[in-house]
């Protein structure tokens, strides 16, 4: 799964990585973690604007839902199964990206999970991008309107196997230079090769 991301890439180094401009450059501020469950409004990039970065929030609305209460459930998506689940099967045209500077994921030391062991996790890039889908929804009562978004998550790979040893997942962290082909044609190259540290209590990363 991915719950928690890096994005702490400067305006000019994401304008100039993905070659889009930002529609509201005051919105974007620099963060060291973020976490879903805040559902923080982020830079993305879609399929139908690929030249311009978009402020969207992390947790899917599907578009025919009543209300805001599912987002905390759509934050990840499966790829084996969004043809079939009611959230994202009529929007896998709806293709976007996320720049990230890395993500974060916690290994279980015991069976319960009671101790955790905090890793930080990147390509081989220094900005990589994360495979997501969007959607628009309406208030019905305020007339509110919402763009937002879940991140793609697959099988893991080994060293993510290693790390993410309880439900064995991980983001679709896609292949350098390789996010037109998904925001274009659908098209899915993941980064192999990753980079993983642990991260201690007070953000520093090293392995200890």
């Amino acid at each position: 799964m991915c719950y928690n991301v890096q994005q702490k890439a400067t305006l000019k180094e994401l304008t100039e990585r993905f070659n889009a401009n930002f529609e509201l450059p005051q919105l974007y501020t620099p963060q060291n973690i973020i976490s879903g469950f805040t559902f923080p409004k982020l830079a993305v990039i879609t399929s139908n604007r690929t030249e311009s970065f978009q402020f969207f929030n992390w947790g899917l609305i599907p578009h025919w839902f009543e209300n805001k209460d599912i987002r905390k459930h759509t934050l990840n998506a499966r790829i084996e199964t969004i043809d079939e689940k009611p959230s994202f099967r009529s929007i896998t045209q709806n293709r976007c990206i996320l720049p990230i500077t890395g993500f974060y994921e916690w290994k279980w030391l015991d069976s319960k999970g009671k101790r955790k062991e905090k890793y930080f996790i990147k390509g081989t890039q220094n900005i990589s991008a994360l495979a997501g889908l969007y959607d628009i929804w309406e208030d019905r009562n305020s007339s509110e309107i919402i763009h937002s978004f879940t991140l793609l998550t697959t099988k893991a790979n080994e060293l993510m196997s290693e790390i993410h040893n309880t439900k064995q997942r991980m983001p679709l962290l896609l292949k350098p230079n390789g996010e037109g082909d998904w925001l274009e044609k659908g098209k899915i190259e993941l980064e192999q090769t990753m980079e993983a540290e642990v991260v201690s209590s007070d953000g520093q990363l090293g392995l200890f």
